[in-house]
């Protein structure tokens, strides 16, 4: 790490070295082969050393570090006894830098997002340079947000393997530029359960760098949405998209929420204001998905007959798949274009009400025959990988409609999107939502920064 906070170099290739047995013999033989090991990486100079706590104190290594020329030593422990309190690591960091170790490695299982927090804390508790990871999915930010805390350095996969809490290279040195992360920088990142399957990070990390703007967007997979903000207050964690299962808990976590958001019920970001701290709420998607059904209507010139109104979906019936926060946001925007709103989800009665229209059974949903000419808008899950072989409407049933919009965007052409294609239907792929709503988020985490739809 740099004196201002960023990261120089990438370290590709480190020394392991840790014990693996402790019993009779076999801890005797394993001691023995320790030692003479590290005596050989020493004499080779090899540049880190990394070496399990225990097998510090065994060894004695105050003999290694007097005899060593260039080397610098790691010692390390594993914490995987539950959920560690910040006195129990706080204690844990003091006895791995009593071993006169030049670095010392923590590495922590998490059950939950929230327990990477006392881990970022150590970091300002240390007197020798940090490295800590927090092994699981939910531990991923460790790695991504390790350089703005004050890590040593963060690690990551190789290749195609898939680690869990580790980030692969490549996206370290392509999408997050952690090189480029210092203590100034701001985070931003997704609150989903799940949230591998996004490209946000693809989207906003690439136009921070096109903005100049000294910012981080991350993937958070979050289960209680209400702890993490509680957790998390600092204005460090300057912003956040907010996805599957959260945009209507997400509500009642703000402390103030912009108007379209509340009628709709659902927020898809959040901004910590910087003057106090506050959580507001905004919604996107509203925008986001239907003007991308709009203009993919023009594009075709296709007009409703009414000339006194200009959105090609007014007076035409609307039928919606999901009553999510996607799908509040899109039966809500439909109902402002003036178009008749059929929610295929029988639960969602209140949604329909407000909306001014009806809520029938999923179960009709193929036998459903208005009129010809309809638009269809799916908002969940229904063929998002991995299952994306599945389709909410059956393909005979997609003759009556005259555009099919499908919120899922990986994989970009679904199921449903090709079946529809395949009967003459307009479609709109999740992607166009998806990129609107982000550059509207984006404009919201920057204080007015704004990137045109061209750039994608």
């Amino acid at each position: 790490m740099n004196d201002d906070g960023s990261f120089s170099k990438f370290i590709e290739i480190i020394k392991d070295f840790t014990k693996n047995s402790s019993r009779g013999a076999c801890k005797t033989k394993t001691k023995y082969r320790c030692l003479e090991v590290l005596r050989l990486a020493l004499e080779l100079e090899v540049e880190f050393v990394e070496i399990e706590l225990q097998v510090a104190f065994d060894a004695g290594l105050t003999d290694f570090l007097n005899k060593r020329s260039t080397s610098k030593i790691i010692v390390s422990s594993y914490v995987n006894s539950g959920r560690p309190s910040k006195e129990k690591l706080g204690n844990l960091i003091a006895c791995l830098q009593s071993t006169g170790a030049d670095i010392i490695k923590l590495v922590v299982d998490t059950v939950y997002i929230t327990d990477v927090a006392p881990v970022f804390d150590m970091f300002t508790h240390c007197q020798v340079p940090l490295i800590a990871r927090a092994v699981g999915d939910r531990g991923l930010i460790s790695q991504l947000l390790g350089p703005k805390f004050g890590a040593f350095l963060v690690c990551g996969s190789l290749g195609n393997t898939s680690i869990p809490g580790l980030p692969p290279l490549v996206s370290i040195k392509q999408v997050y530029k952690l090189e480029c992360i210092n203590s100034n920088t701001k985070v931003f990142g997704l609150i989903s359960n799940p949230v591998g399957h996004s490209k946000g990070p693809l989207l906003h990390n690439h136009a921070f760098r096109h903005t100049q703007y000294n910012g981080i967007y991350v993937p958070m997979l979050v289960d209680d949405i209400n702890e993490f903000f509680r957790i998390y207050s600092c204005t460090d964690f300057a912003g956040f998209s907010v996805g599957i299962p959260h945009k209507e808990a997400a509500v009642r976590c703000c402390d103030e929420v912009h108007p379209l958001a509340k009628s709709i019920g659902a927020v898809n970001t959040i901004i910590r204001r910087p003057t106090d701290g506050k959580l507001v709420g905004y919604n996107t998607d509203c925008e986001a998905s239907i003007t991308a059904i709009e203009d993919a209507l023009r594009e075709r010139h296709v007009t409703n007959g009414a000339a006194s109104l200009d959105s090609p979906i007014a007076g035409k019936v609307f039928v919606l798949v999901g009553a999510g926060g996607a799908g509040r946001a899109l039966a809500f925007g439909a109902k402002s274009r003036g178009a008749r709103v059929v929610i295929f989800n029988q639960r969602s009665k209140a949604l329909a009400q407000a909306v001014s229209g009806e809520a029938l059974p999923y179960e009709c949903l193929d036998t459903f025959r208005a009129e010809n000419g309809m638009i269809l808008a799916n908002a969940s899950s229904v063929g998002m990988q991995p299952n994306s072989d599945q389709t909410p409407v059956s393909k005979e049933a997609l003759e009556h409609y005259q555009l099919v919009f499908d919120a899922v965007y990986t994989p970009r052409s679904t199921r449903l999107l090709r079946e529809a294609a395949e009967v003459g239907a307009i479609v709109v792929s999740g992607v166009e939502m998806f990129v609107r709503q982000a550059l509207g988020q984006f404009k919201l985490f920057t204080g007015g920064l704004g990137i045109s739809l061209t750039y994608r």
